[in-house]
């Protein structure tokens, strides 16, 4: 009993340092550098005792080797001469001011483990919903798709009633749009969104990417917090938008946005 409670406590000690391991090696290298400075001006008054009682040697040397009656002495030590008088003194200071480097290198290397394993997931993720939609199509045909898509559609809508959002406006359209992606309503038109869409393509024709906020721009929608961190690139295929249709909880008609390709983190990636 007492075992199988020691091994529960170590398991979850060991799970639970795994899962904030960035929080807690962060943690630890600025609680090293804050020691590193404590230690360094402690050891500042040994080291310039040394220094005193360096200066103080090497004059003395400079009286027992003269042979006038006058010697000149020195009054500061060379560089060289206070590194090899007081090294030693900051030996402690040096040392946690390395671990506090080791630190915070090893929580951004946990960082960029976290995010490759996130972006390959994300990946994985994006191609079997691919794979799916198409398989749906392929099985039911793109009548009855389009009704669950719509269905879909309705039920976001649903979800966000346009009497609890702000209303963008866009554009000189005035149809009710809802974005998926951002969760934001806005009036605009089909032309409008269409026009974008072709821009965003020839741009990734040329650059390879273009980001979610680049097609914000287009349709006339302020960028969103993640909107340039999010974007699409060519070797996952053009933008391409199907519009689904609802009704708003005030009873307008809504077209909804259904992005086929999700926009990902590291779009700007080439190769």
């Amino acid at each position: 009993m007492k075992t199988s409670f020691i091994k529960n406590f170590i398991k979850g000690v060991k799970i639970g340092f795994d899962k904030h391991s960035p929080e807690i090696l962060i943690g630890l290298g600025i609680a090293s550098a804050i020691t590193s400075t404590v230690l360094a001006v402690k050891a500042t008054p040994k080291a310039m005792e040394l220094i005193e009682k360096e200066k103080h040697r090497q004059n003395e040397k400079l009286i027992e080797e003269s042979t006038g009656p006058e010697c000149s002495q020195i009054t500061k030590l060379t560089p060289v001469d206070v590194f090899k008088t007081t090294w030693k003194c900051y030996i402690p200071a040096a040392i946690s001011g390395a671990a506090s480097v080791a630190f915070l290198l090893g929580s951004n290397s946990v960082h960029a483990k976290r995010n490759a394993a996130i972006a390959t997931a994300y990946k994985l993720s994006e191609t079997a919903l691919t794979d799916y939609k198409k398989e749906v199509i392929e099985t039911i045909g793109e009548e009855k798709a389009k009704l669950i898509q719509d269905k879909v559609a309705q039920k976001h809508v649903d979800e966000h009633p346009v009497s609890n959002n702000q209303v963008i406006i866009a554009g000189s359209g005035k149809q009710l749009c809802y974005d998926g992606i951002s969760g934001r309503y806005f009036e605009s038109d089909i032309q409008t969104i269409r026009a974008a869409v072709n821009t965003i393509n020839e741009t990734m024709v040329y650059e390879m990417y273009a980001s979610l906020g680049d097609f914000y721009n287009e349709i006339g929608l302020p960028p969103t917090t993640l909107s340039d961190e999010l974007g699409w690139n060519l070797d996952d295929g053009q933008l391409e938008i199907s519009y689904g249709s609802a009704i708003s909880d005030d009873g307008r008609p809504c077209i909804t946005l259904d992005y086929h390709v999700a926009p990902r983190y590291d779009f700007a990636k080439l190769g």
